[in-house]
């Protein structure tokens, strides 16, 4: 078989799970291809054995602008031509603090402002396109790409400024490009932000979406592979003892644990205190004779010490595992994970019954170790609300669920008990069910085969 090369772009550390830390390119080896990594991020991908070529360069600061009115007129449109007001939700509040931050603010107000419905949505994309064409990180691209000669360059997710230029490059010069839709709630929120030949997606419920928001893609443009993220769950060469998990985290042996699995401060600002209701209703069981606790897993990017009171007046049940990830940089996609991570999540998810959180997609972890999650849908008591928990669950991609009894609903704290328990007498045999119905609505079955599927839908891009 001849040798085909691959570009694998990371524009940022989004990629590293799916594409460097999976079996992805030893599968692609075997297959003939020639694999190099062109990569942005701070990690050195040489230490696993991986070819790279570093990514120089970076946006022109007007592009960034542009992406994000661009956004933000798209959704606006797709509330509009959906006659949907959820699509406002996802927009987020930019910086006011200092002066620069006003003046960017009110360049894209602007921008928004004379670009309104889908011909507006349009005229953004060609800007964004024009603002990268011929700059210097756009040449440094080309560069990189007639030396090398790679017969696909392919992008890691959809959302990155960065990745606007080098995929302009390749298509300059005749490379064909793809592009992997990284998550399952990403286009519904507009951060489809670069053009690709093709586009990878997780299922045929996600294809249908990328045509519904974006009608000129054709069905052949789109190949559903399913996503490498779950690969690490079927790998039994990963999970360790419970012995050796307890002892390595200085868990109580013979205790039950539950999870729970932190957010991030913008999707659920009051987390701390759902941590809180969990530990102390796992207090009020142990105290009538049951032997439970509680494994802290905070969300990966959450540096902030909004959990700790709650960690120190609950130590007799709660137990902290920090997830494995470093910061190498000042900026929040700079904090990348680290391959210990996975081995160390699924490991988490195999000595636990249950996961307890706020609208992750951490269901669909548990479910493939047929174990149940809760939601939480209340807000706390005698706190001044920043955000209503309930209004989360009014997002799109939470319609995909085929019905409400995919997990447990934590109604009210008093619920939160009654859900253990449940869980604990195995009466949660249908809830796991119905999540596993809805895990393969939003990702391809069997979900172990993705990297075979991908695989397969790259050799057809070139053929």
């Amino acid at each position: 078989m001849s040798s085909r090369k691959i570009f694998i772009l990371l524009p940022d550390g989004v990629g590293l799970r799916n594409f460097a830390y999976s079996s992805f390119v030893e599968a692609g080896q075997k297959l003939g291809w020639e694999i190099i990594f062109w990569n942005q991020t701070p990690f050195d991908l040489k230490k696993l054995g991986y070819a790279e070529v570093k990514l120089r360069g970076k946006p022109r600061a007007f592009t960034d602008l542009v992406k994000r009115a661009k956004i933000q007129s798209e959704l606006d449109f797709f509330t509009q031509e959906f006659n949907d007001p959820v699509y406002q939700t996802y927009k987020f509040s930019s910086s006011k603090n200092g002066v620069k931050s006003r003046i960017k603010n009110s360049v894209v107000s602007f921008l928004v402002a004379m670009n309104k419905g889908e011909s507006g949505v349009r005229r953004l994309k060609k800007m964004l396109r024009n603002a990268e064409a011929g700059s210097s990180f756009y040449k440094s691209c080309k560069t990189v790409l007639e030396k090398e000669k790679p017969d696909l360059v392919f992008c890691t997710n959809q959302r990155p400024v960065n990745a606007i230029a080098p995929l302009l490059a390749a298509r300059d010069l005749c490379i064909k490009t793809g592009c992997f839709i990284f998550s399952w709630d990403n286009l519904p929120k507009a951060t489809k932000v670069i053009e690709t030949d093709f586009y990878l997606v997780w299922s045929d419920y996600m294809q249908k979406e990328l045509q519904t928001y974006y009608p000129y893609i054709k069905g052949e443009q789109i190949k559903v592979t399913g996503t490498p993220q779950f690969e690490v769950h079927f790998k039994k060469e990963t999970q360790v003892s419970r012995e050796s998990f307890f002892a390595a985290h200085d868990l109580v042996p013979g205790r039950q644990y539950v999870c729970f699995s932190g957010d991030d401060v913008t999707t659920s600002p009051h987390d701390e205190f759902y941590l809180r209701d969990v530990a102390e209703a796992v207090r009020q069981m142990n105290a009538k004779g049951g032997d439970l606790g509680v494994i802290f897993r905070r969300c990966p990017v959450d540096f902030s010490d909004r959990y700790d009171r709650f960690i120190k007046e609950y130590d007799d049940v709660i137990v902290a595992i920090e997830p494995l990830w470093k910061k190498q940089g000042n900026a929040w996609n700079s904090i990348l994970p680290l391959p210990e991570d996975l081995v160390l999540q699924s490991n988490i998810i195999q000595h636990t019954c249950m996961v307890i959180n706020v609208a992750s997609s951490m269901v669909f972890d548990y479910v493939a170790y047929d174990k149940p999650c809760m939601y939480i849908n209340y807000n706390p008591a005698g706190i001044d609300l920043e955000k209503d928990t309930c209004s989360i669950y009014d997002y799109v991609h939470f319609r995909s669920m085929p019905s409400k009894n995919a997990v447990l609903w934590g109604n009210a704290k008093e619920e939160i008990s009654q859900n253990i328990q449940a869980v604990l007498e195995h009466k949660t045999e249908a809830v796991v069910e119905e999540a596993r119905n809805w895990f393969e609505r939003i990702n391809k079955n069997p979900p172990q085969d993705s990297i075979n599927r991908i695989w397969k839908a790259l050799d057809s891009l070139i053929s």
